[in-house]
């Protein structure tokens, strides 16, 4: 098994600093994107203490099996699941305590997405509404769910598509990292197949250019990841860039 990646930030077109993070930690096969939020640049800082945290923890684990993980295991979960849970919720309390710590972070967090490969499985795990897309040969499905209000209200309500375009409170999540001391992780497990690209990004892409328009844009690059992450990025913007965005494209390879 081996991992193509490449990966790409840009402040797009309205805001005056770049608060999302990505980290391409190819070492361990871990990928992540992180949007960050709060006054003063603290958005940065969170997002940014998030990816190193993570990858940190990562590191550290391959290194020492013995060493002592700062939260117990899940019974429920697979060994690797379980690592990767750790990690997002690691990152958690080292925001929370920072911003406790100083005044001017106070309030600060970051929405969170993961993809780890192992050889035979590709672990996601996200807190938010940044996203993770499997594209497999022709089609492209969404792996993770949006932690966010609208999100809650199509689930209870049943929104026509006319009232999710005009929805008011789209920006609005319901779960990030550094907001309470402890916070839940969704991680999921999916089984790779050779070609499978999986699409990581802030909301600042979702947000400005459709699904089709996504899978059709990464499939018009012929593989060439770093090519279709700075084409989805000026889409991004072509479409207004009113966010920040940041694109990961990870390919996996069973060669």
């Amino acid at each position: 098994m081996r991992i193509r990646y490449a990966g790409n930030t840009h402040v797009g077109m309205k805001r005056d600093h770049n608060e999302d993070s990505l980290f391409l930690y190819a070492d361990q096969n871990v990928y992540i994107v992180a949007d960050g939020m709060g006054g003063h640049a603290s958005g940065e800082v969170a997002s940014q203490m998030a990816v190193e945290t993570l990858a940190k923890f990562f590191k550290e684990t391959e290194e020492d099996d013995e060493i002592t993980w700062p939260f117990k295991m899940d019974k429920d979960r697979k060994y690797q699941e379980s690592r990767l849970c750790t990690a997002v919720k690691l990152a958690n309390l080292s925001i929370y305590e920072s911003a406790l710590a100083n005044a001017k972070q106070k309030g600060m967090g970051t929405t969170i997405v993961v993809t780890f490969f192992t050889d035979k499985h590709a672990y996601v795990a996200h807190v938010g509404d940044s996203r993770v897309y499997r594209i497999r040969g022709g089609d492209m499905i969404q792996v993770t769910e949006d932690h966010s209000l609208l999100n809650d209200y199509i689930k209870m309500k049943d929104l026509t598509p006319e009232e999710i375009e005009n929805f008011p409170h789209k920006n609005v999540i319901v779960r990030a990292l550094g907001m309470k001391e402890t916070v839940r992780v969704d991680v999921s497990c999916d089984e790779p197949q050779d070609g499978d690209i999986y699409l990581l990004c802030s909301d600042g892409l979702n947000g400005m250019v459709s699904d089709p328009e996504i899978r059709d844009t990464v499939l018009s690059c012929n593989d060439d990841l770093e090519l279709a992450c700075n084409r989805l990025i000026q889409k991004a913007n072509e479409h207004g860039g009113t966010d920040n965005v940041t694109v990961v494209l990870a390919q996996y390879l069973s060669d």
